[in-house]
């Protein structure tokens, strides 16, 4: 069972869950309680953006999931985009990479370098310049704070 960012669901939904993952059973108004015939492996997802009940987080394992390295990345990206070519996809991953570095608010997922890859290939890019990078960069961040820190940053 997947419950895929969780910290975007309300709190009545998070007591649901505790009572699922505490007795394996599920009290539903109206209908009665259902009991799991055999316990399902549960995995849950959170983007942090609101901190997960203590009595929750209690009942799970922790596992972080950290960015992918460059060259992982950058095998991701030459699957997903291989339009893209080795040049542009290594220029892209790197400066990807730079911008995690710089502890912005919001830092680019690799959805984000997917699109950006995307864009640059629709645009005819070749090569990463600071223009290109500059005009497109509502692509990898998302927050105008973060926009305007990186305005400028060389690119190449």
């Amino acid at each position: 069972l997947l419950i895929d960012e969780l910290d975007r669901a309300d709190e009545a939904f998070e007591a649901y869950l505790l009572e699922i993952l505490s007795d394996w059973q599920i009290t539903i108004p109206e209908f009665g309680t259902v009991a799991a015939a055999t316990p399902p492996i549960v995995i849950v997802t959170s983007n942090r953006t609101r901190e997960i009940h203590d009595a929750l987080k209690r009942r799970c394992f922790y596992h972080w999931v950290d960015y992918p390295s460059l060259d992982d990345e950058l095998d991701i990206l030459q699957r997903k985009a291989p339009e893209a070519g080795p040049e542009l996809s290594q220029q892209v991953v790197r400066f990807v990479h730079r911008l995690r570095d710089m502890k912005l608010f919001k830092a680019p997922g690799v959805a984000e370098t997917i699109d950006w890859a995307h864009a640059l290939v629709e645009l005819d890019c070749l090569a990463v310049d600071p223009a290109t990078a500059d005009s497109t960069m509502g692509v990898l961040l998302k927050y105008q704070d973060d926009i305007s820190r990186i305005r400028g940053t060389e690119a190449a």
